[in-house]
């Protein structure tokens, strides 16, 4: 590649050589080392993301520093692997080849190096004496042929202001990306509640990393525009919470649980796991790929979890004691043990067979079996499944509330995407009988989403439950 160069040339080559194997590890280094580049922290966070992970998605306020991040991933890419492809695309022409495009052409005008071995064009970047098999190319995102019958061990798709990419083409993307080293980075300002990139924050958050970056806590955004913004607008509207906060928007989402309020009981509250009573929640799976799921709660926050498939219902009461034990001996002040067993379907076996052991045992635990069709005892819910996840969405914005005041958090969730995904994708209505109901699981999975197993028993072991005892607060 660098045969014909100077010297010099040949040696900072040479260096590079060498650093690649770090490189490939780090994009950080590569920044900063090639680049001349200092990435902010949420930026650094990405770039580590992208080299560990095959799926990045990234909702943002404007001006935060997001084309610059993109341009980044694509020269370190290119550069650093062999033989890639990078398809960049966005939804229109302006926003790819006078942005993005751009962006990339000025941070490799600023390394000598990668001036030297990549050679920039309006639609390619390619590394020299590989110009077919060694590239970058933008691609418009106006049909999916666009971005078909591109193969390559090491692939990787930018995706500019997904939100404003359509499905057929996002699933063009998808299908293409099958290889063991094939990754995607979406990027983009959260203007749809549907589509593949608001999926990716919501029912597919499992299977990305995904990243929120607010224009509040970024050094690059104009304080001018965020206050003309909130003048114009106000805070909490959805200008202001696309724009500014890189939330997705009100306006179209009929979910239960607001997704900004899981990720804030997740990221920002933290709680020392203290108290007297351990609370266990049990959802025993019925079937194929549903889960078994099992939390244990001390004080407002996850002690200790367990999740299997298709065991019987001996081995989960044999989970369910084993996480009691643990958390009993690693929590001394712990006297009292309530367990919830969702007890319909197969539930009811656990439920019986815990009975069967307490007694024999003369453990002492409360048992509650727990039917989520059964009534509510606030008037607003239809049944006491929709009451408690009533309950827990409380609690969730009673975080965010306290926060404002300065006060302690009531709610932390652990580091569990799929657990954020199950709780943010359940969507409602209003019965005729002015009731609320939350989505029935079958109707859920013809949306292609899975069984709520984990938020379910999650709910069991935090919510407020109506027991023979009286009134139980988990």
């Amino acid at each position: 590649m660098v045969s014909k160069e100077s010297p010099q040339t040949k040696r900072r080559f040479a260096a590079f050589k060498k650093r690649i194997p770090a490189y490939r590890k780090n994009p950080v280094l590569f920044c900063v080392e090639l680049l001349k580049f200092t990435p902010d922290e949420w930026q650094a966070e990405v770039l580590m993301d992208i080299a560990r992970s095959p799926r990045v998605s990234v909702r943002s306020g404007q001006g935060v520093g997001k084309t610059g991040l993109e341009a980044a991933v694509a020269l370190w890419f290119l550069s650093c692997f062999p033989f890639p492809k990078v398809i960049c695309t966005a939804p229109t022409r302006q926003q790819l080849h006078d942005v993005l495009w751009a962006e990339i052409s000025k941070w490799q005008e600023k390394s000598p190096l990668l001036k030297r071995i990549l050679k920039w064009t309006k639609t390619k970047i390619y590394m020299r004496n590989y110009e077919e098999r060694w590239f970058a190319t933008a691609r418009t995102a106006t049909k999916p042929e666009n971005m078909q019958g591109f193969h390559e061990d090491y692939m990787l798709f930018i995706v500019d202001e997904a939100s404003g990419v359509e499905d057929r083409i996002m699933e063009a993307i998808l299908g293409t990306l099958s290889g063991e080293f094939n990754k995607l980075l979406m990027c983009g300002n959260p203007t749809r509640t549907s589509g593949v990139f608001y999926d990716s924050h919501n029912r597919d958050r499992a299977d990305y990393n995904t990243h929120k970056v607010s224009c509040l806590n970024s050094p690059r955004t104009s304080k001018e525009n965020i206050a003309m913004l909130e003048r114009k607008y106000g805070r909490g509207s959805d200008v202001w919470r696309v724009r500014v906060e890189g939330e997705f928007p009100r306006g179209e989402s009929d979910t239960f649980i607001a997704l900004e309020a899981a990720e804030f009981a997740k990221n920002e509250v933290r709680i020392e796991s203290n108290g007297h009573k351990l609370t266990v929640g049990v959802d025993v799976a019925r079937f194929g790929d549903d889960e078994t799921t099992i939390y244990g709660q001390v004080g407002g926050k996850v002690a200790k979890s367990h999740f299997h498939h298709k065991q019987d219902t001996m081995t989960t009461t044999g989970w369910v004691l084993r996480i009691v034990d643990d958390i009993k001996s690693e929590h001394l002040e712990v006297d009292e043990v309530e367990i919830r067993v969702d007890d319909s379907g197969i539930g009811g076996a656990v439920t019986d067979r815990l009975n069967e052991i307490n007694d024999e045992r003369n453990l002492g635990y409360t048992i509650v079996g727990v039917n989520n069709g059964s009534s509510a005892d606030d008037a607003h819910y239809g049944n006491l499944g929709s009451e408690m996840w009533g309950h827990i969405k409380s609690l969730l914005e009673e975080n965010m509330s306290n926060y404002i005041l300065g006060v302690p958090g009531v709610l932390e969730l652990p580091e569990d995407e799929k657990l954020v995904t199950q709780l943010t994708s359940r969507k409602w209505r209003m019965g005729s009988n002015g009731r609320i109901y939350l989505e029935k699981k079958e109707d859920m999975k013809k949306r292609g989403l899975q069984s709520p197993d984990r938020a379910d028993a999650f709910v069991l072991a935090f919510a407020n439950i109506q027991t023979e005892s009286g009134f139980a607060f988990g």
